[in-house]
């Protein structure tokens, strides 16, 4: 019998999880920090360009549709069979994956010209032009390694390991950051054009030691890689049958972000800078606490979806799952819009970013900031079509969001001339579409999702950030000669000491109006310490 402790939802696992993409979000924004400096929002322009068609065909073919698609099935096997089995369709897996991945970027390499004039809507100027050109030929290989990565960490996902792929990121970073820097400084001692193709060595770098520091795991878990051709096997079909709607409904965030910045490159590589500085803070917490939730959550119903004894519990879990995304979302996003400005001034504000720079980035983040919360639940409800095998359902939900998106762009920057702020809105907006949606349709599907609870958590939720928002208004008023001031140290402390409060605040607000999930958190904590006094 099947151990009925994949069926339930961890919260313990949504911590570590949570924990270990903390470590990687945040070396990702030192990264950011390091390169903005560095470089500056115009070249930082370029890079982030030849960077886009890469990165969208990780998040479309790798980390959203190829996480979604084999962990239903994998997890599944693993519940109506055993290990060796699954382990058999894995070994298909990476070898069907390496190869088609391989061609990919062999044909990334050879079109990157056409490639670069679309990202950038024939807009750039002949050297900038180039200089985007050669950068995304160094890094097309790049989807290679990092779908590697990714299938490596849905394997480990589905036998419940979740730390160490989670932290797996954490080494792309240090990658980056240590052989983009060193790299660059090579090729152009004063960071220059010259220095950006380190930066391009670097993410190539990074991808494979992300891949890398999974295969221990791997190994200790029972995997052992052949390759494996015989392709022709219903669970690899199905695994491409569920991918193929997935390229597009798990990722369409990632679809209007390469949308915007394809927009936004028509005002200039500093706004396509803008935006991706602001995307990077978005996405601390929606990295943090969205991803953190749907990992531990898409194993658990692909498990409850396959058991038939279990499928009244399906509905519920999904609840759960929205639950903890808004308590631990919603205060995030209202935090980000009112700090977005000192936020950015702290992080970025050196060297070569300006306080042009900040103003800008700022006013693009608190946009991005109305769809933090509904961000984070897509990475949750999308997924969980695919485990009751209704794979078209998000497809077709994304391909009208993208659609809004679209004209949402067009209207913002071209008729009302909101640039790339509009940009930002524009995204937000299609993705509380794209929610509110799936969440009708998976209504119907399956019924409540425990929804008196979940308006419960989040009007309770609502009151406690009420109270966050207000001391983060007190703090910008009477402590802004503090938060603004011209020294590093004085804005460091004051800031974050006014995050600090503003969190305890949201947090004792809670425990008040008795949210469940900082009671399941407080449990938590009780049973760890009473575990280390004995």
């Amino acid at each position: 019998m099947p151990n009925d402790t994949g069926k339930r939802l961890n919260t313990r696992a949504s911590g570590v999880v949570a924990a270990a993409i903390m470590c990687s979000r945040i070396l990702g924004l030192v990264r950011e920090m390091l390169f903005a400096g560095l470089f500056g929002s115009q070249l930082m322009g370029l890079f982030i360009v030849a960077y886009r068609a890469p990165n969208l065909l990780r998040d479309l073919f790798a980390e959203g549709a190829l996480s979604t698609a084999f962990i239903t099935v994998f997890s599944a096997k693993i519940e109506r069979e055993d290990k060796t089995a699954a382990w058999e369709l894995a070994k298909k897996m990476f070898t069907l994956l390496a190869a088609f991945m391989a061609c990919a970027s062999v044909l990334g390499i050879v079109y990157a010209r056409p490639i670069a004039g679309v990202l950038t809507f024939w807009s750039f100027p002949p050297e900038n032009t180039e200089t985007v050109v050669l950068l995304t030929r160094i890094m097309f290989p790049f989807i290679l390694l990092v779908s590697l990565a990714a299938l490596a960490k849905g394997m480990l996902n589905s036998v419940a390991v979740f730390g160490i792929p989670a932290l797996a990121s954490s080494f792309y970073n240090i990658g980056s950051i240590v052989a983009g820097t060193l790299i660059g400084y090579w090729l152009d001692p004063t960071f220059g054009r010259g220095a950006l193709t380190g930066l391009a060595i670097g993410s190539l770098v990074g991808g494979a030691l992300q891949f890398l520091v999974q295969v221990p795991s791997l190994y200790k878990a029972g995997f052992r890689f052949l390759p494996n051709f015989r392709w022709n096997d219903p669970r690899v079909r199905l695994i491409i049958g569920l991918m193929i709607p997935s390229v597009i409904a798990a990722s369409a965030v990632q679809i209007n972000v390469v949308v915007n910045s394809m927009f936004a490159s028509s005002l200039g590589p500093q706004a396509v800078a803008w935006l991706n500085f602001a995307f990077r803070l978005m996405q601390m917490p929606l990295g943090v606490f969205g991803v953190a939730v749907a990992t531990i959550s898409l194993p658990v119903l692909a498990r409850i979806a396959a058991s038939e004894s279990e499928q009244d519990r399906f509905g519920p879990t999904i609840g759960k799952a929205l639950r903890l995304v808004v308590f631990y979302t919603f205060p995030a996003a209202v935090g980000l819009a009112l700090l977005a400005q000192p936020i950015i001034c702290l992080i970025y504000e050196r060297w070569t970013f300006n306080a042009t720079d900040t103003v800008q980035t700022a006013a693009a983040l608190q946009c991005y900031a109305l769809g933090l919360v509904f961000y984070s639940a897509i990475k949750v409800l999308s997924p969980a079509f695919y485990a009751i095998n209704r794979r078209w359902t998000p497809m077709w939900v994304s391909f009208a969001a993208i659609g809004i998106n679209l004209a949402l762009n067009w209207f913002f920057t071209f008729r009302l001339g909101w640039g790339h702020q509009g940009l930002a809105l524009a995204t937000s907006l299609s993705a509380i579409f794209n929610f509110s949606t799936l969440y009708v349709l998976m209504r119907i599907y399956r019924g409540s999702m425990a929804d008196r609870a979940l308006l419960g958590s989040l009007v309770r939720c609502g009151l406690a950030v009420a109270a966050m928002a207000g001391a983060c208004w007190a703090g910008i008023s009477w402590g802004g000669q503090w938060i603004f001031s011209e020294g590093f140290i004085p804005r460091f402390i004051s800031l974050f000491t006014l995050i600090g409060v503003s969190v305890v605040i949201y947090i004792v607000v809670c425990w008040l109006l008795r949210v469940e999930e900082i009671h399941d958190a407080l449990e938590f904590l009780k049973r760890k310490l009473r575990r280390n006094d004995t």
